[in-house]
């Protein structure tokens, strides 16, 4: 089983790369496993847009049994979807929605029942500590994605989520797998995510253009990979689908 991990600074662009990767994975006769680590609980929003998904969080507030089947539901692409969610705004621990997920699907056979082939954690990147790093750590994801831009608050962040996962070596969690550069237009892009890559000794695994296919794809309620098959954007995500799996 693949277990990678998907982190960036908020609004980089992560929930709607980690739901095209997805659906790429997907289209390559592999079965696809995607746990949104946000409290917004809206990572598989494009993957499952006619129904909200009841987040884990959720279900274990009500105090009410619930089942593995309440937790888990299939995309039409075939994806299993999963959401933490979060606590009440201004009340709670955000991080406490990721490790009730993840401890949840562990207790109820989620892995031994659907036996995914990849698992794709989708994880808000601006904060690197207590529940925010639960997918980091051994057992759950195996590498992390940093999706950056070129800009400076997105580069900063990714250095920090860079760090976090070097200060976690020693523990054996996951480790770098590479950066994602989701072009923004600014200038020198491609260099200072050269360059961030080159400083914690991985690479800039692929770069996805700046492209109004992902507007249009969101406003149809869906993504580039199953709504525009065709497109140069949707070849992209499908090779860069392809790279991850070829370099485990």
């Amino acid at each position: 089983m693949i277990k990678f991990a998907i982190y960036g600074k908020g609004g980089i662009g992560k929930s709607t790369l980690s739901s095209n990767l997805s659906a790429a994975l997907a289209a390559r006769g592999l079965k696809v496993m995607q746990i949104g680590c946000d409290p917004k609980a809206d990572s598989t929003t494009l993957l499952r847009p006619r129904e909200k998904l009841t987040t884990v969080l959720d279900l274990v507030r009500s105090g009410k049994a619930f089942t593995l089947e309440d937790m888990v539901k299939e995309s039409s692409s075939g994806v299993l979807c999963v959401e933490a969610g979060g606590p009440v705004p201004g009340l709670g621990c955000a991080g406490r929605g990721i490790i009730n997920a993840l401890e949840s699907l562990e207790a109820k056979g989620a892995y031994e029942k659907y036996k995914p082939d990849i698992v794709i954690y989708d994880v808000l990147g601006d904060v690197v500590c207590g529940g925010f790093t639960m997918p980091m750590r051994k057992g759950y994801a195996d590498k992390v994605y940093i999706v950056t831009s070129g800009e400076k608050m997105a580069i900063y962040a990714a250095a920090n989520i860079a760090m976090a996962v070097e200060n976690f070596k020693k523990r054996d969690y996951a480790k770098l797998g590479g950066i994602i550069l989701n072009c923004r237009g600014v200038e020198d892009e491609e260099k200072r995510a050269t360059e961030l890559a080159a400083d914690f000794d991985t690479s800039v695994i692929t770069r996805i253009p700046r492209d109004k296919i992902f507007a249009r794809a969101e406003a149809e309620g869906g993504t580039v990979v199953e709504l525009y098959p065709d497109s140069e954007v949707a070849g992209i995500l499908l090779g860069t689908a392809e790279k991850i799996i070829k370099e485990w």
